[in-house]
């Protein structure tokens, strides 16, 4: 028996549930990338904010491509729950009203989007989902199946009816992510509609973001226990860490939530916390990602319990890349520290590796190349960003955890022609995967190859 609304009021006690009429809200949040990260932590801030009564801040979430979400909630009307902590507290999660995906319903995306009621368009699309082109610019060929041909009819209709603009937030791991997707969607209309590229510059707000929360994916066994906890089945569960958080530049089109009352942190600058999120925490996962799966390891607690990888985050967290950091209000980086290693060790959390060590040629710039760049200018070395590397260059040599969308391209040049054709392509080529880091090609180059050794696949985590 699934989850629903007919089978919410049998929970048993222990599961805490929302307190709002959910009928009684209206839709005002439009959210494109509808995974576990966001119903870990912007549906939840939306549950907390109705929970504490405000109105009309319910989820229209959006799957662009697979239907696996879609199929997960719409049969639960909507419901699922989020488990926290090494407690397994589990909730009740009400804000997602409805599920639609792009592919069949893109004329219901639309309408929502121009509903007057909608005030927020939100997105968790991964890096690569903003088809950017190596030097930054929106690449037209792969936006067909992306977001922004439903979000430009979205607002072309809102700007039709007079309805008014509306504030989208990025909540991707990009550096002034704002910025970025106001660039980007500004490039699209200035294509297939001009007129759409000046409203949407004089009527909408995209504040630049910061967020965190570890949001593993759920294996069946966790999945299991929280049937036999709840006596139904939650096909859309998330299990999560207790930390969370979300940093916000306060500049909004209209109303928003007031997710501050929740620990929201509304900033008039996001840099140095986005910066110190990007190089510390990501950074430092990366680099346990790929030298844990070289060492053997699966899982993020078993690389940070060898002695020699929690070394190497440690290097790569206080000493190369706090540095770089800007100093600002709020941000104490020495205890940020502190957590971020307190967090990764923690074995409730069940965080792959292998999930972490996805689409890196996404992420490389923002997490490693940026700090060697800092160091770079101070005059300073960067081991534990060059060790990363070096377990980048063995990931691809390795090939069995590659999973990138220019995966099949590095390895086969691996395989063919060696780490140092990778680096040229990587740095040096007349139009180079990463633009703009060519000073560090010879950093990399130094590199001595080791032999690529196929670690055993951990026991803890099966193909």
């Amino acid at each position: 028996m699934r989850l629903s609304n007919s089978t919410a009021a049998n929970l048993p006690p222990e599961v805490a549930r929302f307190r709002y009429e959910r009928g009684q809200q209206r839709i005002g949040i439009v959210h494109f990338g509808i995974g576990a990260f966001h119903r870990a932590h912007q549906a939840w801030y939306a549950d907390c904010a109705m929970n504490a009564g405000e109105r009309d801040w319910a989820i229209c979430g959006v799957s662009l491509r697979s239907s696996d979400v879609s199929e997960q909630l719409q049969p639960q009307d909507g419901l699922y729950t989020i488990t926290t902590g090494a407690d397994e507290a589990t909730r009740l999660i009400g804000a997602v009203r409805e599920v639609l995906q792009g592919s069949v319903d893109a004329d219901a995306i639309i309408a929502r989007i121009a509903d007057p009621a909608c005030r927020i368009v939100s997105f968790t699309v991964t890096e690569k989902g903003y088809c950017r082109k190596a030097d930054g610019a929106l690449d037209h060929s792969r936006v067909a199946l992306s977001f922004y041909p439903l979000l430009a009819r979205g607002l072309a209709a809102r700007m039709a009816s007079g309805a008014g603009g509306v504030t989208l937030l990025c909540c991707d791991n990009l550096a002034a992510n704002g910025r970025v997707l106001a660039d980007l969607f500004g490039q699209y209309c200035t294509t297939h509609d001009p007129d759409l590229a000046d409203w949407f510059t004089n009527e909408c707000r995209v504040p630049s973001t910061m967020v965190d929360r570890i949001v593993p994916r759920a294996d069946l066994a966790r999945r299991e226990a929280l049937a036999d906890k709840m006596g139904v089945v939650d096909q859309g569960a998330v299990f999560t860490e207790g930390f969370c958080q979300w940093v916000i530049e306060d500049d909004f089109a209209g109303p928003r939530p007031g997710w501050d009352a929740h620990g929201v942190q509304f900033v008039s600058d996001v840099a140095p916390f986005e910066t110190a999120k990007l190089r510390m925490l990501n950074g430092a996962h990366s680099l346990i990602a790929y030298a844990g799966l070289r060492a053997g390891h699966g899982f993020v607690h078993e690389a940070m319990a060898d002695p020699a990888l929690r070394n190497m985050a440690d290097q790569l967290m206080r000493v190369e890349a706090l540095p770089g950091v800007p100093e600002t209000q709020g941000l104490d980086l020495t205890a940020y520290a502190d957590v971020l290693l307190e967090r990764f060790a923690d074995p409730a959390l069940g965080h792959r590796l292998a999930q972490i060590a996805m689409d890196g040629t996404q992420k490389i710039p923002q997490r490693w190349l940026d700090t060697a760049l800092a160091c770079q200018e101070a005059g300073k070395d960067c081991p534990a960003i060059v060790a990363a590397f070096d377990a980048w260059l063995w990931h691809l040599a390795d090939a069995r955890f590659v999973d990138d969308p220019l995966g099949p391209e590095l390895t086969s040049l691996m395989a063919n022609r060696g780490r140092g054709a990778v680096i040229a392509r990587c740095f040096t080529d007349p139009a180079p995967l990463w633009p703009g880091y060519a000073s560090l090609a010879d950093l990399f180059h130094t590199l001595q190859a080791p032999p690529v050794t196929r670690a055993p696949w951990p026991q803890s985590q099966p193909r």
